[in-house]
């Protein structure tokens, strides 16, 4: 009985008091519950907790709905124009016509031809562009219509040196030129 008593007071006094006796019997008592736990659940499937796995993917939206990537962009909207306006191709086309007419008249009357075809901030960008900097060219062909949306749309016109790209906007239904730029091919 001294024995018992001794190993009791030795846990009690010593074991228990230092760091590494409080470490054990906190690590004791964790197996404790967590095998009491075990015991009284009772055995578990395979298909049970963290390790099963769904027979199919997990999808957050509906697949009948259709493509929503990058890759799949929607087919664009042909351009609208209204009753007895031009066309977008008539625009750029005339524009063009404009355009390149630019050196052999003066400046005000090269962005006088330009205005009824260009949007207001097109022709202040124009402001202080010298018509003589326009390439003397022609157009070689036909104008490549490239549409984007209802109101939008990107026309080439071939040159003989390059291509004029014009972006044309339709916000009242009514084509106007909004953007200039000059490719050499």
């Amino acid at each position: 009985m001294t024995a018992m008593r001794r190993a009791l007071e030795l846990l009690f006094t010593r074991v228990l008091r230092s760091r590494f006796g409080i470490a054990v019997a906190i690590a004791v008592l964790v197996f404790v519950v967590i095998g009491s736990a075990r015991l009284v659940s009772g055995p578990g499937g395979s298909t049970i907790g963290l390790s099963s796995r769904p027979s199919q993917p997990i999808t957050t939206v509906d697949p009948e709905d259709g493509d929503d990537g990058v890759l799949a962009s929607p087919t664009p909207q042909s351009p609208k124009t209204l009753p007895g306006e031009l066309t977008p191709e008539q625009t750029a086309g005339r524009f063009a016509t404009a355009w390149l007419g630019g050196p052999a008249s003066t400046a005000e009357k090269w962005q006088a031809s330009l205005r009824p075809l260009a949007t207001p901030e097109l022709i202040e960008k124009l402001g202080d562009a010298d018509p003589t900097s326009v390439p003397p060219e022609r157009v070689t062909g036909a104008v490549t219509l490239r549409p984007r949306t209802e109101a939008f749309t990107e026309v080439l016109v071939p040159l003989e040196s390059g291509r004029l790209r014009l972006e044309l906007v339709a916000p009242d239904g009514r084509w106007l030129v909004d953007a200039v730029d000059w490719e050499r091919t």
